[in-house]
């Protein structure tokens, strides 16, 4: 019997969409229709709560990805309203997919878990925001995925007592993840996968792995390691102006990765008998007789 769960895949779509819903829109079908992945994944900010003005009047640090005069501008100009992701939200039940996003800030999960999606993500960045995490373990019934990037052993340790605490453990799934866009294949450490289900996994509800490389032959290897859930940046052209486009995959990118997980996952098990019955007309044509 195959003892691997089913590969679950989310599109990341983030802020790829370039702050227009149409190419939100476009990227939730595409998603859904041609790469067949079961959850699209956006994101949320109240950037005057995570900013301090300093950061929110200064230009942005890469100024040929920005979309405003300062970081706050660049920042709002990719920011959708709550009432748009519930737009967002009412789109992806449409087409039957998951709709999800990160939220960044307390104000921005307690709007969020007002649409009660299937699941929050709490990004790598913010996963130190303890006021934010308990919040949500209070009030908010779905499950919450954690990143782990730029985060300690320690840190990761905190987390996960902290949801013990609340008795919501059973609904954490965290990911493995280095913090880069893109990262170097030396630098995203998939065995850390390994040290995540040693751990936790008795007391979690999974561990996923959420990738900022290129290609996609490390996803594959990262769910046979057991990571199910497997979380990937997409844009519709990785040349569109942005941060994140360079580490997304494209629509065939995206397509395929799905694809060859679902294919690992029917060739992850153990043969029913010493000869399948595939190999029984090789056996009589090929087999040496002694």
């Amino acid at each position: 019997m195959n003892k691997y769960k089913e590969p679950y895949v989310i599109a990341e779509i983030g802020c790829n969409h370039k702050g227009d819903m149409n190419i939100a829109r476009d990227m939730i079908k595409t998603a859904k229709i041609f790469c067949n992945v079961d959850a699209v994944k956006f994101q949320k900010r109240n950037n005057k709560e995570l900013l301090s003005q300093e950061q929110y009047v200064k230009p942005h640090p890469n100024p040929v990805n920005s979309y405003g005069s300062s970081y706050g501008e660049h920042r709002e100009f990719l920011e959708f309203s709550v009432a748009q992701h519930q737009q967002l939200k009412e789109y992806c039940e449409e087409l039957k997919i998951t709709y999800s996003t990160s939220v960044w800030d307390l104000t921005s999960a307690k709007e969020i878990s007002g649409l009660n999606p299937k699941f929050i993500k709490i990004p790598s960045a913010c996963n130190n925001n303890q006021v934010m995490l308990s919040w949500l373990c209070d009030n908010y019934p779905g499950e919450i995925h954690i990143s782990t990037g730029m985060t300690t052993s320690d840190e990761i340790g905190k987390i996960v007592d902290l949801f013990k605490e609340k008795k919501r453990n059973r609904d954490l799934i965290l990911y493995n993840c280095t913090s880069g866009y893109p990262v170097p294949f030396q630098d995203v450490c998939l065995l850390e996968i390994n040290k995540l289900r040693e751990k936790y996994q008795e007391s979690i509800k999974e561990v996923g792995f959420s990738g900022h490389h290129l290609g996609i032959a490390v996803d594959v290897a990262a769910y046979t390691l057991g990571a199910s859930v497997i979380e990937r940046h997409f844009t519709l052209d990785r040349t569109w102006r942005g941060t994140d486009h360079a580490a997304s995959l494209e629509p065939e990118g995206l397509r395929k990765l799905n694809r060859n997980l679902w294919a690992v996952n029917e060739a992850l098990n153990f043969k029913e008998k010493e000869v399948l019955d595939i190999e029984q007309e090789q056996r009589k044509k090929l087999k040496f007789r002694s």
